[in-house]
C-alpha cells in the first residue's frame, strides 16, 4: 500500500525541517537554558451507556463500568528567546467489567516546536498514536500539524493550522485512510486564562481505501473555561460542545444510499484541588449521532470520576 511511504516522506521532512531550525536556534545561543520535566498521573472509573468502537461504527447498546489509568509524561526545552520545543508521552487504559474485548490501550508519542514571532508566532507537532483492544493491536495513526497564532487585539487570540494524519487499523484495511484538514480557532480571554471562550472550526477531508468511507466534514466547537481559587489552588470548570457534519461519498451497500452524520457532543468537567498537587476531576458527557446508517445512528452518556496528581 503506497500510504505509508507517503507518510514516512512526510514526517521525514518534517523532522529535518524542525532539526534544523532546533541546531540553528543551538548555534545562536553558546548557553542554552535547562530542560523542564512535568508529569501527571490519575486513576478513575467511569460508566459508559453504550459502549462503543467508534473508528469501526461498532456499538453494544449495552452499558458497563470501566477502571481508568493515564500517565502524562513531558520534557520542554528553550533553546533561545524565541525557540522551544517539546517531547512528551501520554499512555492511556481502560478495563471493562464485563465488555473485555474492548479494554482499549493507547499511546502517544509526540513533539513540539514552536517559534515566538514578534507578532505571529508558528508551530510544528508531530504525533504518533499506537492503540490496542485487548491485547491486540487495533490503531495506528501518524500526524503533522504545522501552524500560526497570534493576538488579534488586547483579549482576543487566533489560531489556524493544517493537519495531514495517516491512520491504519488492523484487520480493517478498507478503514485505511489519510485525512487533510484545516482548522480555525479565536480565543476571548474574559480574564486571562482565569476565564475565556474558545470557538472554533473545522474543514476535514478523509480519503479512505474503500470508497464507501471517504468523507468530508464540517466542525464546530464551543468551550468555557472557568477557574477560580478553592482551597488556596484554583478549581477549574470546563464547558463544551462540539458538532460535526459527515458527508459520505460512496454508496453504502446496506443501505444503498450515501451516509450522511451529524454529531453532537456535550461536556461538562470539574477539578477539584485536593491535598499537595493531587486534584479530583468530575465530568459528564452526552452524544447524539443521527445518522441514515443504522450502527453509527445512537446516543452515549459516560460519567465519570478520577483523582490526579500533577508535578
Amino acid at each position: 500500500m503506497p500510504r505509508p511511504s507517503a507518510t514516512v516522506r512526510i514526517l521525514t521532512a518534517c523532522l529535518t525541517v524542525s532539526w534544523g531550525v532546533l541546531v540553528s536556534a543551538d548555534q545562536q545561543q553558546k548557553k542554552s537554558s535547562p530542560a523542564e520535566y512535568s508529569a501527571e498521573v490519575g486513576v478513575g472509573a467511569e460508566y459508559d451507556s453504550n459502549v462503543s468502537v467508534e473508528e469501526v461504527d461498532a456499538t453494544s447498546g449495552e452499558g458497563d463500568y470501566a477502571l481508568t489509568a493515564d500517565l502524562g509524561l513531558e520534557a520542554k526545552k528553550a533553546f533561545t528567546e524565541k525557540v522551544e520545543g517539546a517531547v512528551t508521552y501520554d499512555f492511556n487504559q481502560s478495563l471493562y467489567d464485563d465488555f473485555s474485548q474492548v479494554d482499549r490501550q493507547t499511546h502517544i508519542l509526540g513533539t513540539d516546536l514552536s517559534i515566538n514571532g514578534t507578532s505571529i508566532d508558528s508551530g510544528l507537532s508531530l504525533y504518533y498514536i499506537h492503540s490496542r483492544l485487548d491485547g491486540d493491536k487495533f490503531l495506528e495513526l501518524y500526524r503533522a500539524s504545522p501552524s500560526i497564532s497570534g493576538f488579534l487585539a488586547k483579549k482576543w487570540f487566533a489560531r489556524g493550522a493544517y493537519v495531514y494524519s495517516d491512520k491504519s487499523i488492523e484487520e480493517r484495511p478498507d478503514r485505511d485512510a489519510d485525512t487533510n484538514a484545516g482548522e480555525f480557532d479565536l480565543y476571548y480571554f474574559r480574564r486571562g486564562l482565569r476565564s475565556y471562550f474558545n470557538i472554533g472550526y473545522r474543514y476535514r477531508d478523509e480519503d479512505a481505501e474503500a470508497h464507501r468511507y471517504d468523507y468530508t466534514s464540517h466542525s464546530a466547537k464551543l468551550r468555557y473555561i472557568h477557574r477560580w481559587e478553592m482551597f488556596s489552588r484554583l478549581a477549574k470548570l470546563e464547558l463544551s460542545w462540539r458538532y460535526e457534519d459527515r458527508d459520505y461519498d460512496g454508496i453504502t451497500p446496506s443501505i444503498e444510499d450515501e451516509r450522511d452524520d451529524q454529531r453532537h457532543r456535550w461536556r461538562g468537567d470539574f477539578e477539584i484541588p485536593l491535598v499537595g498537587q493531587a486534584a479530583l476531576q468530575l465530568y459528564y458527557s452526552y452524544s447524539d449521532y443521527d445518522s441514515n446508517y443504522p450502527q453509527a445512528d445512537y446516543d452515549q452518556e459516560l460519567v465519570g470520576t478520577r483523582i490526579f496528581y500533577r508535578w
